[in-house]
């Protein structure tokens, strides 16, 4: 799998060039702005980027912007944003155009290797990895919205976990209930949220994210 990655601490981005390599994952591009970043994505066309959303020069959301250029020449290309803090509106950016393989991490998360490569992972394929508190955050902001709050405390519980993308199995297993439940749930939520099933967790997830990012 090939790998760009953006990120300017020195020591980080070394940490991640090692990490990412010890697990056959091969860095082809690894740079410290968002300029150098843009170039990078247009040239290697990798099969994951891995971007720290505020780079160099002015730190705000460089990296965000550069991967967002990139996607309008390559709608496709597999995005993993990592952030040291809660920024949902960067989650609704990222999440606006309605595309797969999109993941927001916080970059606390990246001390749990097997937990980041599985993100990367899952992105690189077409799906989604978001961060549990980007999830609530985006679920916090929709709580006016009489379609979410229809929804009862475990079918709020089973969306949070299917947008961070689980299976209905480990949806299952994270809340004690049986997949058949898991099942009946997801059911009852797109039928509340008005977003039609489909057979692809990826897609289901991208759906629900896609609402909440609207």
């Amino acid at each position: 799998m090939r790998v760009v990655l953006a990120e300017d601490h020195f020591l980080l981005r070394d940490g991640l060039i090692r990490l990412l390599g010890a697990h056959g994952l091969d860095v082809v591009a690894a740079v410290d702005n968002g300029a150098e970043l843009l170039r990078a994505l247009g040239r290697e066309r990798p099969d994951v980027a891995v971007v720290d959303v505020r780079l160099p020069p002015d730190f705000t959301d460089e990296g965000l912007r550069a991967v967002l250029a990139a996607r309008e020449e390559n709608p496709d290309l597999p995005v993993l944003l990592l952030s040291q803090y809660v920024e949902p509106l960067y989650a609704r950016e990222l999440l606006a155009g309605g595309g797969r393989s999109v993941g927001y991490l916080l970059k606390d998360r990246v001390t749990d290797g097997v937990r980041f490569l599985d993100s990367i992972r899952r992105v690189a394929a077409g799906g989604t990895a978001m961060d549990p508190e980007v999830v609530s955050r985006l679920l916090a902001r929709k709580e006016r919205d009489a379609s979410v709050g229809s929804l009862t405390g475990r079918e709020r519980e089973v969306l949070e976990l299917l947008a961070q993308g689980r299976s209905n199995a480990g949806i299952a297993q994270a809340l004690f209930i049986t997949e058949k439940a898991v099942a009946k749930h997801i059911g009852n939520i797109f039928t509340k949220l008005g977003l039609l099933p489909a057979d692809a967790d990826n897609r289901r997830v991208l759906a629900v994210l896609a609402y909440l990012g609207r």
